[in-house]
């Protein structure tokens, strides 16, 4: 059986996500999709909307056949170790193809463009290092270096996230000596970043959380931008849970966690440097809402989601000793979900995966997971009290979803 992965986050899936699946479906020819997904947590810093187990369920009942989560240690990491992780998990199960999308759509621009840096390796770096001593963010250094080079408008625009990623995802796939095939697919009509609808089909994760945080009328909004089973688990989480997770909603932990924890203490956590702790300190005893902290902490330096990141990690109390532990790549995978054509591609090929299968994780022992079970148990805390226990106990309890 042929099989194509993605890497997602499907927050939450919508048609973009659909024709980006169908797309790679296509152009792959593969009988199987498996995703790699990332948990409660995500890369840009923030609480997932929904559960991973919602998420899940999504994923599914849209087309994926196999969902295996991209833990912690990755999903809430820069763009190189994010494609790391979710790379070697596409490895570890044999998947075939890995197709990405991307503004160019066009791989052999990427394949190019890594062979550019390659050889301008050098020079780009001081570029960059020149840039970030003027005070601007790493990406934005990123940007201005790689166009300070000669030629550079014949190659991809690493300003572009999603360009940025599929050159990570090819470097990772070359490093780990992998057999994945990488394939590249153009997205379509909404950039990544976007805040608001630019089509009236096809819209940004971005742009349809914000309608759903600020539309009254039960997200009728987002009707036009998400498939049906989405909009179905959508409202069935809310009924559940009452809630949609966002920062605010743990803005009262992480004010108690840094107003409770001295400079020394925050010093050890994981991405805080140069002095940050500081800052955050006494934005802490200030702020009324996480919101407000973000822009007291914000600086031309670091962006919005390097900072979000560190607070997910202050959060959940992250420590730069234990991130040092962790490989390149993923040590486990972790099920969270399958169909019958999924389950039928597990049974073929589970004598030949090369790391192991967990599917009931009292069953596992290594302490390799326990960031991710620390991660589940802090973000049942943005849901009412009465209901924070049960969604504790899903993290060992909850078996892989089987949609028929």
């Amino acid at each position: 059986m042929r099989a194509v992965g993605l890497i997602v986050e499907y927050n939450p899936f919508h048609n973009g996500h659909a024709h980006h699946l169908q797309a790679s479906k296509e152009v792959s020819k593969a009988d199987v999709v498996i995703a790699v997904m990332s948990g409660n947590f995500l890369q840009r810093g923030e609480p997932a909307l929904v559960s991973k187990w919602q998420r899940t369920k999504m994923a599914l009942l849209n087309g994926v056949d196999i969902v295996f989560e991209l833990p912690y240690c990755f999903a809430t990491q820069k763009a190189e170790t994010f494609a790391n992780g979710a790379v070697s998990i596409l490895d570890a199960v044999g998947s075939n193809y890995l197709c990405f999308g991307s503004e160019s759509g066009n791989l052999s621009s990427f394949i190019q463009t890594i062979e550019y840096l390659d050889e301008m390796g050098s020079t780009f770096n001081e570029n960059i290092k020149h840039y970030i001593e003027t005070g601007v963010s790493y990406p934005r250094a990123l940007a201005l270096a790689f166009q300070q080079l000669p030629d550079s408008e014949r190659y991809l625009d690493l300003g572009k996230p999603n360009n940025i990623l599929g050159i990570e995802y090819i470097k990772a796939i070359n490093q780990q000596k992998s057999n994945v095939i990488p394939l590249t697919i153009p997205r379509k009509n909404a950039n990544y970043h976007d805040q608001d609808f630019a089509s009236a089909t096809i819209a940004s994760a971005t742009s349809i959380r914000k309608a759903i945080f600020t539309d009254s009328e039960e997200n009728s909004v987002i009707d036009q931008y998400v498939p049906g089973p989405t909009k179905q688990l959508l409202k069935e989480y809310l009924q559940s849970y009452q809630v949609y997770h966002q920062w605010e909603n743990y803005w009262s932990y992480l004010q108690f966690r840094l107003i409770h924890s001295s400079p020394e203490e925050l010093r050890d956590i994981y991405e805080m440097e140069e002095g940050l702790e500081y800052r955050l300190l006494s934005a802490a005893r200030e702020a009324n809402t996480f919101h407000e902290f973000m822009e007291m902490i914000k600086t031309k330096r670091y962006t919005w989601t390097r900072l979000q990141r560190l607070c997910v990690h202050i959060l959940t109390n992250t420590k730069k000793e234990e991130m040092a532990l962790t490989s390149e790549k993923a040590s486990y995978l972790r099920l969270l979900g399958m169909t019958p054509l999924g389950r039928e591609y597990l049974n073929k090929t589970k004598s030949h995966l090369s790391l192991p299968l967990i599917s009931k994780l009292s069953a596992f022992k290594g302490k390799e997971i326990y960031p991710d079970i620390r991660a589940a148990r802090i973000y049942s805390l943005g849901i009412p009290s009465h209901l924070k226990a049960a969604m504790m106990h899903q993290e060992f309890e909850h078996p892989p979803i089987y949609i028929r």
